[in-house]
This record gives structure tokens, C-alpha cells and sequence, in this order.
């Protein structure tokens, strides 16, 4: 009897002392340096910042290819000076600024003479190169802030900042004998060419669209005209 409970009291001790012994700890695996910790951004992710700098470039880009399709849409390829788009394009911008301004200005309408006679015996390089010979002459006629432009065949337009009426139709006057002074060499035959001007003030009740017709009839009673005194001094 007192050997079992000697047993059972040395039992309880154990099994008291295993409880109340310390635990041994379990090492714990060591941080990795900061070089090595995996990165939350995903491979091949590009920032935000990198994005919108993209965006920008090709944003620029495009701009700058929707300018030069402007340029090349307002543009005549043979002579390199706005074609009829391009002119009533300045005409538009021109009667805006003299509306608010109250500024002043002229627009004269040429009309080439014998063009289609010089294309149909010497062919249209030879009309071409009437057409730059002319516009060249309307080149140095005018001042830098004047605009000068094809619309269209061989009818040329002059925007003339700044100019009375009085002064306008002597500008007309004097571009017709500019033109008219001019000549070509084509399979050894000299040839003659000329222009009628026709011409419309530009003032705060004006419009583009009625100035090109204005100028365009006052055209085509000069043409009359001229034809009229050459018969006269012919005969």
C-alpha cells in the first residue's frame, strides 16, 4: 500500500515538473535584406508617370502631322502659296480682325489672260511655268503682311492690309502691268501674257464669301474692258 502511493505521489511530481520545465524556442528564419525582398510591382509594369508621358509625346505628334495635313490642305503644290482653301481661310481671319479693329484693307481678283491658248499650243509645262512666272511678279509687288493665293486655273487673289480705296485700285493697276510686261520663250516663239483686277474694300460689313464675288464681277468688267481697248488699238 505505501509503495503505490509513493508511485502515484512520484507520478503527479513528473508529470508537474514536465509542465513548468521551459519550452525550447524554434529558431526563426532570418529577414532577408531589402535588396532581396520581392518587389510588389508586377514584372514589366510600366508607371503611371511613364504612361502619360507616352500619351503626351504621341499626342504631340499627332498634333504636329494634323498641322502639316492643314498646311498641305491650304497649300497649291505648283506655286507654294494658298490655294483657295488656304485664302479664304486669311480672307476669313482678315474681315475678323478689321471688323473688331475697325482696321482697313483691299482685295483684288487677277484673272491670267491666254493661258488656255499657251497650254493648248505649247502644253501645260508651258502653262505652268507662266503661272509661277506670274505669281513670282505678285510676290514682289506686295509687302511681307499681304497674302497672295491661287484659287484656282488661272485666277490669283490679293489680300492688301491697310490700303484706301484710291491706293488699292493703283496697287490693281500696277500688278495688270507687272503681268502684262512679262514674256516667255517657248519652242523659239516669244509669248505675251496679261491679267485683268478686278477689286472689293474690305470694311466692318463685310464677308468673305460676298467680297470674292464683288471682286470676281469687278474682274470680269475689266477683262471687257481691256479686250474692248485691244480691238480699238488693233484696228
Amino acid at each position: 500500500m505505501k509503495k503505490k502511493v509513493r508511485a502515484a505521489a512520484r507520478g503527479a511530481a513528473n508529470s508537474r515538473n514536465s509542465r513548468l520545465a521551459p519550452r525550447k524556442s524554434v529558431p526563426s528564419q532570418p529577414s532577408p535584406p531589402d535588396s532581396a525582398k520581392t518587389s510588389t510591382k508586377a514584372p514589366g509594369k510600366v508607371s503611371d508617370k511613364t504612361i502619360i508621358r507616352r500619351l503626351y509625346t504621341k499626342l504631340a505628334v499627332a498634333r504636329a502631322q494634323i498641322e502639316l495635313l492643314q498646311l498641305v490642305a491650304d497649300t497649291d503644290f505648283l506655286l507654294d502659296i494658298p490655294n483657295r482653301r488656304g485664302f479664304e481661310r486669311e480672307l476669313d481671319r482678315a474681315i475678323a480682325y478689321i471688323k473688331r479693329y475697325h482696321a482697313s484693307g483691299a482685295l483684288v481678283v487677277l484673272d491670267v489672260d491666254r493661258l488656255k491658248p499657251i497650254n493648248d499650243a505649247f502644253g501645260h509645262a508651258a502653262g505652268d511655268q507662266v503661272l509661277k512666272g506670274i505669281a513670282a511678279t505678285i510676290m514682289r509687288q506686295v509687302r511681307a503682311s499681304d497674302v497672295v493665293g491661287r484659287l484656282g486655273g488661272d485666277e490669283f487673289a490679293v489680300l492688301l492690309w491697310n490700303l484706301s480705296e484710291t491706293d488699292a485700285r493703283a496697287k490693281a493697276a500696277a500688278l495688270e502691268q507687272s503681268i502684262d510686261q512679262l514674256t516667255f520663250i517657248f519652242d523659239g516663239r516669244r509669248v505675251a501674257t496679261g491679267a485683268s483686277a478686278g477689286v472689293a474694300i474690305l470694311d466692318a460689313q463685310a464677308e468673305a464669301a460676298r467680297m470674292l464675288e464683288r471682286a470676281d464681277s469687278a474682274m470680269y468688267v475689266r477683262k471687257a474692258q481691256r479686250r474692248h481697248e485691244r480691238r480699238a488699238a488693233d484696228g
